[in-house]
């Protein structure tokens, strides 16, 4: 397979960091909006009288909206350029958390929560297409690493801020609060837009193994990503890995209630340790990921480790102090596999389909992460209403060894002689 000849970023160390900062930060906006909602369900289950499974809609539209939502933007992200579509991503979320402000029913709240969805939804075709352009091509496995930690710091800041402002003064002044951060972040994007733009002739097409300079970000029709293998490889391994993930996210405290007799607060406690670990993980990933590496190597035994963990729950009765120190261990583990999994998809889309299609590429395929948030509240929670416990950390491991065998594909495909 013969090379395109493409043009690497060549910015300085101060530019690059700025760059990684400026795209972490609008990644940890999105983030915090995921828990915007959240943190507000008892204060709309009062408001109206509603149930669990009620307030649990609105999440569900959030992430159906976002996962459409993603394969859009990556045509949008292509055709106009990352940053105008990320302004445009900010914004909306801002006016999302201005209609939770003046929501006057739950139905009016669903209307929110589908249009925070669909800010959402730009965010990781925009970002990656930002740092793929943007940033050189020997700190791209710290962009990555930056970018997933800044995605964890938002979670962290979002039930934090959404709670104190409703309960200080309601939940209605959280959503005033919420669309501040918002309008916050677009302005300091904003005022630093020359460094997020670029010119959108500076892409390469690679196609049948040739390369061509191009001035359209066209050239390679959706239709021909759409057929393209590594496509669904790469939204099979966001799929398993978030899927996995999505299990642990929302049943933690009461499968290991449930499993090793921990108290609630001590169960809650082994996920928030869980997230801390993968933080730190993703700070070790961005060491390990480089591009000259065979990344699927480091996603296999980073999500090896954390299958076998989950596994190893299914098994022993373990005691309530191991329980903790595990789930940061597996937390690490996954983590650890978050550059070089971003890396594998750029080496890939970069192989096949040019910088063109980044983008369209990065939508298409991370809307598998939103379809596995969606789905797996759905399929372990029907495993945990038939108290089925043992067979929800099976169902953890097997997500997590088949998103191994995604990313060996998507690998293989990327390394392929075109025929």
């Amino acid at each position: 397979m013969s090379c395109a000849a493409t043009i690497e970023p060549t910015a300085t160390l101060r530019d690059d960091a700025t760059i990684i900062s400026l795209v972490g930060f609008a990644h940890g906006t999105s983030h915090f909006f995921h828990l915007m909602l959240p943190p507000l369900f008892p204060f709309f289950m009062a408001e109206w009288g509603l149930g669990y499974a009620a307030v649990g809609v609105l999440m569900s539209i959030f992430f159906v909206t976002s996962s459409i939502g993603q394969a859009v933007a990556g045509i949008w992200v292509d055709r106009y350029g990352a940053h105008r579509v990320l302004f445009a991503g900010i914004a909306t979320l801002s006016v999302s958390g201005l209609l939770v402000a003046v929501a006057p029913s739950f139905g009016f709240l669903m209307f929110a929560a589908f249009v925070a969805g669909a800010g959402n939804s730009i965010f990781h075709p925009a970002d990656f297409a930002l740092i793929n352009r943007r940033v050189s091509a020997q700190r791209l496995g710290h962009a990555f690493s930056v970018h997933g930690l800044s995605g964890n710091l938002g979670w962290a800041a979002g039930p934090v801020l959404m709670l104190a402002a409703a309960s200080a003064a309601g939940w209605r002044a959280a959503g005033f609060a919420a669309a501040v951060v918002g309008v916050m972040a677009l302005s300091l994007l904003v005022w630093k837009r020359h460094l997020l733009s670029y010119e959108l002739a500076q892409v390469t097409r690679v196609v049948s193994g040739t390369s061509a300079a191009t001035t359209s970000s066209g050239s390679v029709s959706y239709g021909e990503i759409l057929r393209h293998p590594m496509v669904w490889a790469a939204f099979a391994f966001f799929f398993l890995a978030t899927f996995g993930f999505g299990a642990l996210q929302n049943f933690a405290p009461s499968l290991l209630q449930k499993s090793f007799d921990l108290s609630l607060g001590a169960a809650t406690s082994a996920l928030s340790t869980y997230l801390v670990g993968g933080a730190c993980g993703l700070v070790l990933g961005g060491f390990l990921a480089k591009p000259s590496n065979q990344h699927e190597g480091y996603v296999a035994i980073a999500f090896g480790c954390g299958a076998i963990i989950a596994l190893s729950f299914a098994v022993f009765a373990y005691p309530a102090w191991v329980v903790l120190p595990l789930m940061a261990l597996m937390g690490f583990a996954v983590g650890i596999a978050g550059p070089s999994r971003d890396l594998l998809v750029r080496t890939a889309t970069k192989a096949r389909l040019g910088e063109g299609a980044f983008g369209r590429v990065y939508g298409l395929v991370y809307s598998g992460l939103d379809v596995g948030l969606a789905l797996a509240p759905i399929a372990f929670g029907m495993m945990l209403d038939r108290q089925l416990v043992t067979p929800v950390f099976v169902g953890i491991a097997l997500s997590f060894t088949l998103a191994i065998a995604a990313a060996w594909t998507i690998a293989r495909i990327a390394r392929a002689e075109p025929k």
